[in-house]
């Protein structure tokens, strides 16, 4: 398992070591041991999963404080476009987003910590995606930001993304203020 680091401190980026045979693969997608050594000490304690169109968008999405979430995303199905954006007040890089391409041959995965908005956009038909979270769901503490934010500039690799109507209409970066 690779763990790499990049430009926001605390989003990860996780490599597993896949092992094939004729019968088919191997790997392992979590170790707490190796994630504690690379910083992610939280006890994840709900897992989901959605099931996504090609060109359906989910997001920017994160849970206010005292029900912030980190989050470990990958996909078990498909591919899509990950899409992480710095929302700690405080953070030399507050505002920044970084994108990866999470898909079902690589098995990558991607550690979003608490304090970051999240989505992603399926590349392919019947995508389904995966996500464990440090903390429950909490309808009243939902929070996000405006997909297409001009601010932000998110290229999403897509034309026309098939959006919710909750989402369509969450604020921009400079109409936030940000609980982290």
């Amino acid at each position: 398992m690779q763990i790499k680091t990049c430009q926001i401190s605390g989003v990860l980026e996780i490599i597993p070591s896949i092992f094939t045979d004729s019968r088919g693969a191997f790997l392992e997608t979590f170790s707490s041991r190796n994630f504690v050594e690379a910083g992610i000490s939280e006890s994840f304690v709900q897992d989901n999963l959605s099931v996504s169109k090609k060109g359906v968008l989910r997001g920017l999405h994160f849970q206010r404080p005292p029900y912030a979430q980190a989050k470990l995303v990958s996909v078990v199905v498909g591919k899509v476009q990950d899409v992480v954006v710095d929302l700690r007040k405080e953070s030399p890089t507050y505002g920044q987003y970084v994108s990866y391409v999470l898909d079902a041959e690589k098995r990558n995965q991607v550690y979003v910590p608490a304090g970051f908005a999240h989505g992603f956009v399926a590349l392919e038909e019947g995508t389904v995606f995966q996500y464990k979270c440090s903390n429950y769901y909490n309808k009243d503490s939902e929070g996000g930001l405006l997909w297409n934010d001009p601010t932000l500039g998110i290229d999403w690799g897509v034309e026309n993304p098939l959006i919710s109507e909750k989402d369509e209409i969450l604020p921009t970066l400079a109409n936030f203020e940000s609980p982290f």
